[in-house]
């Protein structure tokens, strides 16, 4: 297990350094003149542009800019945005509501799927899981960017169920609709592995076993199939995590929520390069630990898995 920790971490560091360069490399061949966007209209003198140039480095060749990068995220500095703010500071202050965000849609998509995945695994081909196939077809179709500002429209602005916007210190009643709208992006693939997951395990010879002993249906169910139908879910669930990121750039920007998602959204637009680079690498390294954990827990879940 420590061997297989180590080697992990080693795969992580250079996962994590591939992924912040061509993140930078992108924005490198991506960014026009930031300055200009950041003023608008408005002029700007030929001293402003040289002393902002100097500031952050751009007048410098691609490598000598990823180095000022690298040296200042190896010392924890994440240096400044175009604006002059420190991204630290904007880290601290955004990471509170997008964690409260995404923990609120996991769990939501989480109790969803694992309830009506196992349900509609157990009763296959019957009427809840042929509407369960057709609902979440239909989740599966929606795009996010369509989705978000459709429930925005109907269940907040229309029926009045939900607030239509949610600022920083919003509550858990202000955040549930923007968290189901999230949730949405996962919870109908995570219901159909659990589903299938489920039907494939009534079907083994364990559980043709555990019953011929005579256990309950109940111990069945709930010790013998849900146990090892829910490896690929748990599995799923870490990976989810980065498209949850992904679509909090949308969520937050439709519901003004000021989290990860709306500065990077607000970043990208206004080609603030150390703002977006800031955030990802942030964003990265969240992943990559997620995605240990997960794998961690497989040894707990499953006896069978050993790691070497």
């Amino acid at each position: 297990m420590f061997r297989y920790i180590v080697r992990r971490l080693l795969q992580m560091v250079i996962t994590f350094f591939g992924a912040t360069f061509v993140v930078y490399a992108l924005l490198f061949a991506y960014v026009d003149d930031p300055y200009q966007v950041l003023v608008g209209d408005r002029p700007i003198s030929d001293i402003q542009r040289a002393t902002l140039e100097a500031r952050f480095h751009l007048g410098d060749g691609f490598f000598t800019q990823y180095w000022h990068y690298l040296k200042g995220l190896l010392t924890g500095d994440l240096g400044e945005s175009m604006t002059g703010r420190p991204i630290g500071d904007m880290l601290a202050q955004a990471w509170p509501v997008t964690i409260k965000l995404a923990l609120l849609s996991i769990v939501i998509a989480a109790v969803i799927a694992v309830g009506a995945g196992v349900l509609s695994g157990i009763r296959r081909g019957g009427a809840f899981d042929t509407v369960t196939l057709v609902l979440t077809l239909v989740v599966l179709a929606l795009p996010i960017v369509v989705l978000a500002p459709m429930a925005q429209l109907v269940l907040g602005i229309q029926l009045g169920w939900f607030p239509v916007t949610s600022g920083r210190d919003a509550g858990l009643y202000e955040l549930l609709l923007p968290a189901l709208v999230l949730g949405s992006l996962v919870v109908a693939t995570e219901l159909r592995v659990t589903r299938s997951s489920v039907a494939e395990n009534l079907r083994a010879d364990y559980v043709r076993t555990a019953r011929a002993k005579g256990l309950a249906p109940k111990r069945v169910i709930g010790v013998h199939v849900l146990r090892n139908s829910m490896i690929p879910v748990i599995t799923l669930i870490g990976v989810d995590i980065g498209v949850l990121m992904s679509g909090a750039i949308v969520t937050e920007g439709v519901f003004n929520i000021p989290g990860v998602g709306f500065n990077l959204f607000r970043a990208i637009r206004s080609e603030d390069g150390p703002l977006v680079i800031g955030f990802v690498s942030v964003l990265v390294i969240v992943f990559l630990v997620i995605n240990l954990i997960v794998d961690l827990l497989y040894a707990a879940l499953d006896p069978r898995i050993r790691y070497e």
